[in-house]
């Protein structure tokens, strides 16, 4: 993993009822600050890899319609705001990037070089996806702000099955834009002069404002 164990916070992905996969055991998520605006996610995947259908490892660059495959996915949102952005990692090495006003409402997507950093190990037996990207070159996100996270994957097996999997699922289908799947609050750290102070993030469940739960 990039980060000391330590900084991490661990999150599990849930298969979606509605699908299934043989193949695959579980998913983990590891999420820290690294730094500055700097959000660190790992996706650790367990099962029997040779029967997952992963993408060839191709040059870094953006690309569309990654979650047609295997692809590991965050919608990274400000505590309280509609707006929100959601990321795409490929362990081809390809990304995408895209904004929201609000639910599945497109925004234009202005600012610095936005490409996150990954790394892709496996074996047999495993499959992790290291993502670093920057909040601070993202104009939605403001990084010392509290964030709502969803973290998500889809797993594609040899045979063409298709899983899903998040944090939280919202009644029917697979949705991984749904308000309740941001089921994460990511505190920020104390942040003076440009440096971390106090890197490990607190992570806690949302509650549904709406149901008191």
């Amino acid at each position: 993993m990039m980060t000391s164990p330590s900084l991490l916070n661990t999150a599990v992905l849930k298969c979606h009822p509605r699908t299934y996969s043989q193949a695959t055991h579980g998913i983990q998520a590891h999420v820290c600050w690294r730094g500055a605006g700097e959000l660190a996610i790992t996706y650790v995947l367990t099962g029997d890899i040779r029967r997952l259908r992963i993408p060839s490892l191709r040059p870094a660059r953006s690309a569309d319609r990654l979650w047609e495959h295997t692809c590991f996915e965050a919608f990274v949102g400000l505590a309280g705001k509609s707006e929100y952005c959601e990321f795409n990692f490929s362990p081809s090495g390809e990304w995408a990037v895209y904004a929201f006003r609000r639910y599945r409402e497109s925004a234009p997507l202005v600012g610095k070089d936005w490409a996150p950093e990954t790394t892709v190990r496996s074996d047999e037996k495993s499959l992790e996806l290291d993502a670093m990207v920057r909040l601070d070159y993202l104009p939605l996100i403001q990084p010392r702000a509290s964030l709502r996270l969803a973290l998500s994957a889809v797993i594609e097996e040899n045979s063409g099955m298709i899983s899903y999997w998040a944090l939280e699922h919202p009644v029917g289908k697979p949705d991984f834009h749904h308000p309740d799947s941001f089921a994460l609050e990511l505190q920020p750290s104390d942040l003076k002069g440009g440096q971390a102070q106090g890197l490990a993030p607190t992570i806690n469940p949302r509650r549904d404002e709406t149901s008191g739960e």
